[in-house]
């Protein structure tokens, strides 16, 4: 009542600046320990044995061999994802169906279920005494313990991230646009083009950004159905791990500078689309997006 009287607005927790200031200090203490600190160390450990033992681990055959493995695998499970996650958050922000919760559920079970769970589950599934395995046997299809099998254990780990970014972005712009370029003659795919893309076009750049990072970084699901064969089916992460149990601990780490090179790259880029406003678009773009929609095709 008193505020009220005086017209004094209540502090607030962060008005008395040696609050802020510890709560900034903790803040900066912890992400130096559990973040700065373990990047900072693979840097120096990569090079603890000089350039030339740095060099010679990167150009290594099989060092080589896991770096294209897990390019190959990124090139082909984020296009795929990235397709999934936009028909997934279209389906379901733009549409009302039976079954549009439960697939809100089957969106998020990646993020539920522990990658070694999920390569185990593959392996029932693929694996010679599994569900298809004498099938696949038969016709001599490869799945588990080959490119395949790293590929859909990469899928299934990182399918929700791209999802994730466009359905609340989606759902909080509304079908009104899309609505009214489809009223006006519009077709689909023109409207997808012309209006629903451009408004989201940052959330996606976005969503694929962490979807390679965690594709390239992926360990568990893919330990599991790889099978771990040197020079073969071992990606990036697989081989650091080998390196290390081979005592090769200099070399270890120089595998690992790659992937903290990619953390860093993944962390500047998601500053930068943060700074692009995640898709936001001003009001007077999205009224020319819907005329530019509408128009008859020449």
């Amino acid at each position: 009542m008193s505020a009220i009287r005086t017209g004094r607005k209540p502090p607030r927790v962060g008005d008395n600046p040696l609050f802020r200031g510890l709560l900034i200090g903790i803040v900066l203490i912890v992400g130096a320990i559990l973040v700065l600190a373990p990047l900072i160390l693979i840097g120096f450990q990569a090079f603890s044995d000089g350039w030339r033992v740095y060099a010679s681990t990167l150009v290594h055959p099989d060092t080589r061999h896991a770096i294209l493995l897990t390019v190959i695998t990124a090139l082909i499970a984020v296009p795929i994802n990235t397709i999934f996650g936009i028909a997934a958050a279209w389906a379901i922000t733009k549409f009302d169906f039976p079954g549009r919760r439960f697939l809100l559920v089957l969106i998020e079970i990646p993020f539920s279920i522990s990658p070694i769970v999920a390569g185990v589950a593959y392996l029932f599934v693929y694996g010679l005494q599994g569900l298809f395995g004498p099938v696949l046997d038969t016709y001599e299809i490869k799945i588990l313990f080959a490119l395949p099998g790293i590929i859909l254990a990469s899928m299934f780990v990182t399918a929700p991230f791209v999802a994730r970014e466009l359905i609340p972005l989606m759902q909080a712009q509304g079908r009104d646009l899309e609505e009214a370029a489809t009223s006006l003659g519009a077709s689909g795919w023109r409207t997808f083009l012309t209006v629903t893309l451009p408004n989201i076009k940052w959330a996606l750049l976005y969503g694929v950004v962490l979807c390679n990072a965690r594709v390239m970084g992926e360990f568990g699901a893919v330990s599991v159905v790889s099978g771990n064969i040197r020079g073969q089916t071992n990606t990036l992460p697989l081989h650091i791990e080998l390196l290390y149990h081979d005592y090769q601990a200099a070399g270890a780490f120089a595998s690992a500078s790659i992937l903290a090179i990619l953390a860093v790259i993944t962390i500047i880029a998601k500053v930068a689309l943060e700074r692009q406003g995640a898709g936001r678009v001003p009001r007077p773009a999205l009224v020319t997006q819907v005329a530019v929609a509408s128009e008859t095709k020449p």
